[in-house]
This record gives structure tokens, sequence and C-alpha cells, in this order.
């Protein structure tokens, strides 16, 4: 959990704002638990196509002006301007929009604050995110937002960046934008707590809220140094692999410092503005990992960053690390600080390619996430929410180019996948029976020039939030 967001009297907000109690449905206007605040333009940006996505992680609550910048700056073009939604589940002031409204580019910033997980539903609240191009969500308690899941909201919020606008957040707000959600719902965790008893009541998570692209398999922390929360993070990492809430065995901690934000673009490139920040890789299963015991962990893999440095989350590095081990509960050596390895010839990284998380909704070709952009081989990870749903990615073929997807589908459900022509029809598909049986197809463009095509992952039976992961390859 995060503190409380600083108090602000609202008569300091510009003269621009416009306050509105908002009433969910059945609900009189007296018991509304919405607020909304608008500041800047009263009428929305309307334009049919955005240069996003763009996120910035904040690891306190408060908008860092420089990183803020750089995403309304990449999601608009450079030229014209946009529209900004500020989420929080408490408080009744502006922080985050009496900053953001300052900022060149910016038609409007509204504040919404919820303060029940059934706002998450209420018409407005899903009509401002919908019609913005970038959402943030504030500091304060992770645990309200994650009560947000399975809302319109979810929904909503995923829409923005499928059009090509942003997220970010910070503190709590940092904290909801992972793949994997430390929601400290029961309470919150200290690293000495987490590193004694890494399956204590107050480690929490919340999985298969939001999944951005190139950022899967991540688990968000803040207020990093400030708070010694290395440890806690640590912890998680070990948790998330232990528990099988990761594809491939492996999960990532991003701890970001107070006052510090990462920038991340549209090609996965995190870029740090601000003190620290340090990203935490487990690759290997918990030595001892147990209810009750405190955790034994060899060798994490960890990345600090100072201001201006980067690291690729589509392209996730294999060197630069330092190396940093817990035994029964007791880490080794200064953690953040290490002689980072610079000889990789015993692990060569691997050739190329990148990754994908997919970003709903996805269940159309018209909705297709488009990762004709990315490098091959391409690995895209996405899970069936629904024993109906399905996922659409779109790619771009050259003539006489061959088409290979092999998926690793999960033991929650049985997945189909067709990969479909520019016009939708079906040019071959694997449906193989049962749940967890992987699928496998191909196909190779005869004609000249080059066409649209789409792998769809489809759902047979059963759902859940377990990642199936694909491998595209173009040859």
């Amino acid at each position: 959990m995060s503190p409380s967001r600083n108090p602000r009297r609202l008569s300091v907000v510009a003269a621009t704002a416009v306050l509105i109690t908002l009433a969910p449905i059945g609900v009189t206007a007296a018991q509304a638990q919405v607020t909304r605040i608008r500041q800047g333009s009263s009428t929305d940006i309307s334009r049919t196509a955005w240069s996003g996505p763009a996120y910035t992680m904040n690891g306190s609550g408060g908008i860092v002006t420089a990183t803020m910048t750089q995403a309304v700056n990449a999601i608009r073009g450079g030229t014209g301007s946009l529209d900004v939604v500020v989420l929080a589940g408490s408080g009744t002031t502006t922080p985050e929009c009496d900053v953001i409204t300052g900022l060149a580019g910016v038609n409007s910033c509204t504040t919404l604050t919820l303060t029940a997980a059934r706002d998450g539903d209420n018409a407005q609240v899903n009509t401002d995110i919908r019609n913005a191009e970038f959402v943030y969500f504030a500091g304060g308690d992770q645990c309200r937002y994650v009560a947000w899941k399975g809302t319109a909201l979810e929904a909503s919020v995923e829409s923005v960046v499928a059009k090509g606008g942003g997220v970010g957040g910070g503190s709590a707000g940092h904290h909801v934008n992972s793949d994997i959600v430390y929601d400290a719902c029961a309470a919150s965790t200290t690293s000495a707590i987490a590193l004694d008893d890494p399956y204590d009541r107050s480690l929490t998570f919340t999985t298969g809220m939001f999944r951005w692209p190139n950022y899967a398999n991540t688990i968000n922390d803040s207020h990093f140094v400030a708070r010694d929360r290395m440890g806690r993070t640590m912890a998680f990492v070990a948790r998330a692999i232990k528990d099988g809430r990761t594809s491939g065995g492996k999960a990532w901690g991003v701890g970001v410092e107070e006052g510090a934000s990462l920038y991340i673009d549209r090609n996965g490139l995190a870029t740090l503005s601000g003190p620290s920040a340090y990203v935490v890789l487990g690759d290997h299963q918990p030595e001892v990992a147990a209810a009750g015991q405190p955790l034994t962990y060899s060798n994490f893999k960890i990345w600090k960053l100072t201001s201006g440095q980067t690291y690729s989350f589509a392209n996730r590095p294999t060197c630069g690390y330092y190396l940093r081990s817990v035994n029964a509960g007791v880490p080794s050596g200064s953690l953040y600080s290490g002689t980072p390895v610079t000889d990789c010839s015993t692990t060569p990284p691997p050739s190329g390619g990148s990754s994908f998380a997919e970003v709903e909704p996805n269940d159309s070709r018209s909705a297709a996430n488009d990762v004709s952009g990315n490098t091959y081989p391409l690995t895209v990870t996405g899970d069936m929410k629904s024993s109906t749903d399905r996922d659409y990615f779109a790619l771009t073929l050259s003539s006489q180019q061959t088409l290979s997807v092999s998926c690793a589908v999960p033991t929650a459900y049985d997945a189909d996948i067709y990969l479909l022509d520019s016009a939708g029809s079906t040019v071959t598909r694997s449906v193989n029976d049962g749940a967890g049986v992987d699928e496998s197809a191909s196909l190779t463009r005869s004609a000249s020039g080059a066409a649209t095509y789409y792998l769809d992952v489809e759902a047979y039976s059963g759902s859940g939030t377990a990642d199936y992961t694909c491998t595209v390859t173009k040859s």
C-alpha cells in the first residue's frame, strides 16, 4: 500500500475545473461514489490515429514532468493535443492534473475518484476513459485498483492503449500496471517479513488484469530504495515462479525509487528519469519457498539503472547484471549495488527476436493487435479470459515468405489457432483436442507483393488467466 495522496485544497484548482458528483445507476446523488473534476477544455479531442502506446512507471505518486512530457509527445506524434484521465481511489484533490494541464500538448485532464468496486461500471467514468489518450493511476491503495478487475473500466483502459494512447501510474498506480500485481489487500509487507516467510499473509497477488505489450511476467514495486524493498521484490519474484504465475518459469521485478520514473516507448525501450530503478530477474525455481520457511534463492540477476540509462523489455538483456542470493532469508552482500557481469561468452544472448503480450480488446480482426512492426522470431503471450475468447494478431508477409506458429497451451483450457488471410478466410488451422495440448500451423504466401495475415487464438473449452505462449517465425 502507498500513503494517501498529498492534501491540496480545491481552491487551488484552475478556474476552468468543473466538479461533478456522479451517482451509479440506482443510487441517489447524495450517495454517489464517483467524483469528477475536469480541468482544461470541456471538449475532448477527436482524432483517428495516435502514435503510442507509451507508458510512465513512477516510484512515487506524483507526476514526473520529464517522462509525462515524453509520453504526451510520443502519443500525439509531436502535433496536436490529447486528453488525460487520472484515476484515484480516494481523496478530493487534483495534484496530478494540476501538473499535467500545464504541459504542452494537453487539451484536458479529468480526475475521477472512485471509492467502490462497482464504480468501475459507471457509464460516465468509462466514457471519460475511452475518450482519453492517456490514463494515469494515482498513488494510494492498489487493493482498491485491483477491485476494478472484471468491471467495464478494465476494458476501457485497455482500449486506450489499443488505439495508440498510453497508461501510467505512481506508487500504487505503478503496482497495478504490472503483469502480476502485488495488491497488499491483506496487509503491506516489508523485506524482512517477505524474506522470512514468502507465504506470509501480507503477500497477496492479482493476475490477469492488465498485460501491456512487451511487459509480460513483470511485478512492479515502488519507493524502492527509500523503503528498502529489494528483499520483498525478491520474494515476489520467487513466489511468482513457484506459484506458476509466469510463462517460461521467469519473472522480472521492476523497482522504481521515489522521484524516479521509467518512460517506456512503443518498442518496449525503458529510459529512466530520476535517481534509480532496478530490474530483478529470477530465472529458475527457488531452492526453498514454502509457507512458514525463510526464502532461499540463488543468483537473482539485478540490473541497476541511473538517470538516462535504458532497459529493453522487448529484447531483455542477458548481460550487465550483478548477482545476489538469499540463503535462509538472509541476502548476500549489498543489495543495491554490485559489479555487473559483462562477459556473456558462456551464455550468449539470443539472436534477435522480441516479445508481445496481448492487449484487450483484440477479439476481432478490426481490433487485432498489430505485431507487424515487431522483430522475429516473436513470442506472443495472452490468455483465454472466457470460453468464447478470441485473440487476434495482425502481421505482414512478403511474397514467398513462410509464416510458422507454435503455441504452448496451459492445462487450464483447450485453445485452437487459425491463420487467416486479409479477408478473414482461414488458410490453415490447428485444432488438436484436449486442454493443455499444443498447437502449430504454417503457411507460405505465394502471391506477389505483401499482404496482411492474422493469427487467431480461440478458446475451444475452458478459460483462465494462465498464459499461452506462441512462437511466431518468418522465413
